[in-house]
């Protein structure tokens, strides 16, 4: 994601574009408070991660992140996503119960079969959210939900609302769309039960001071870092890891995301040797055709590196040609970080579970 300063739009576009931006503000407001009282009641405690900027914020790995730290404390969690690039989430449907993804990149969506395919719960999606929760609820697959994405998604009532802010990036310029990054105003961190502030592996040591008008609300402020952990790559369907040994290799860079350049530095960060790099849209469904012009541009590499969700879709043309990786991204927290959170969402869950009987389906004990 670009820093997003007046200075990198053109004066007169962005006076063009400041109207937009106010009537966007109006519109949200408005959204916001009508769903502020009618707001669906999910059958199973929820708790929702986003974040209040577009780009990469690393929200997907957090999401992946707290689902499985959950179930290692005891708790039956499941995920829930919009499924963003997929032709079948008008209606619920299950990516995966744990042991069996059946559901494509170009049905589901990408980032949903990006994180079935490292997580051991069960992973449902819908155009409509609350939907896929009823659907984890009704087969009794789920005790609780992490909600991917679900900041602005205020339809849904949750018991914990945890929002995500890159450490390097902050919040911009403080604009809304389209004149700046913010996708809601930055009043609406006063929303938020608990701030996580993201350090990507590539912007170590650069960072933003958030004051604390920027800040306004949430009283558990926690830091979490983003950063590769080992190179993926596919056989027969299934992942493998590899040590992320990129020092002095020669690669080509293929990703479709929102956020390419930071892609590209943190495989600079780690000493690779980028020959080239190719840019597709975000959440792009790759072609034969697309691959061709991949092993072209990769014919003086050793290998193509892409981003773990794009490999759910490149997966499938992987050819000894060339070597296909991709880089894989790990959340980590300091352990005082990581023990206020889980308390905190331990404490919202057993307390949504005594006091509402039709959500009650037991929470094993488990220590965290």
């Amino acid at each position: 994601m670009r820093r997003w300063a007046p200075a990198r739009v053109h004066k007169l576009s962005w006076i063009a574009a400041a109207p937009l931006s106010v009537a966007y503000a109006g519109i949200l407001a408005a959204r916001s408070a009508w769903w502020e009282r009618y707001a669906h009641i999910p059958p199973l405690p929820t708790v929702s991660v986003g974040n209040l900027t577009i780009g990469g914020n690393g929200k997907t790995p957090f999401t992946l992140f707290l689902a499985t730290r959950l179930r290692q404390c005891g708790l039956r969690a499941g995920i829930v996503s919009r499924g963003y690039g997929g032709q079948a989430s008008r209606n619920a449907r299950l990516v995966s119960d744990g042991q069996h993804i059946v559901m494509t990149p170009r049905e589901a969506g990408d980032e949903p079969v990006m994180m079935a395919k490292s997580f051991d719960g069960p992973l449902a999606v819908a155009r409509r959210r609350i939907d896929a929760i009823e659907l984890l609820a009704a087969n009794a697959l789920a005790d609780a939900v992490v909600l991917d994405d679900g900041f602005q998604h205020v339809r849904l009532r949750r018991d914990v609302n945890l929002l995500l802010i890159n450490k390097s990036l902050g919040l911009g310029n403080g604009w809304l769309l389209p004149v700046g990054p913010l996708r809601e105003p930055k009043s609406a961190i006063r929303r938020a039960d608990a701030l996580v502030l993201v350090e990507s592996f590539a912007a170590a040591g650069s960072s933003i001071d958030f004051s604390a008008r920027d800040i306004m609300r949430p009283d558990l402020v926690l830091r979490a870092r983003l950063q590769p952990s080992t190179l993926t790559y596919s056989e027969n369907g299934n992942w493998r890891e590899a040590p992320l040994l990129l020092d002095r290799r020669q690669v080509v860079a293929v990703s479709g995301v929102a956020n390419s350049a930071g892609f590209h530095t943190m495989i600079g960060a780690l000493g690779a040797k980028l020959l080239r790099t190719l840019d597709y849209p975000d959440h792009y469904d790759y072609s034969p055709g697309d691959w061709e012009n991949i092993l072209a541009a990769a014919q003086q590499a050793e290998m193509v590196i892409t981003t773990e969700k794009d490999l759910v879709k490149l997966e499938r043309f992987a050819s000894p040609e060339i070597p296909l990786y991709a880089l894989r991204l790990r959340v980590s927290m300091e352990a005082v970080d990581e023990r206020q959170l889980l308390t905190l969402i331990m404490e919202r869950i057993s307390r949504a579970i005594s006091t509402a009987e039709p959500r009650a389906s037991g929470i094993q004990g488990g220590n965290y």
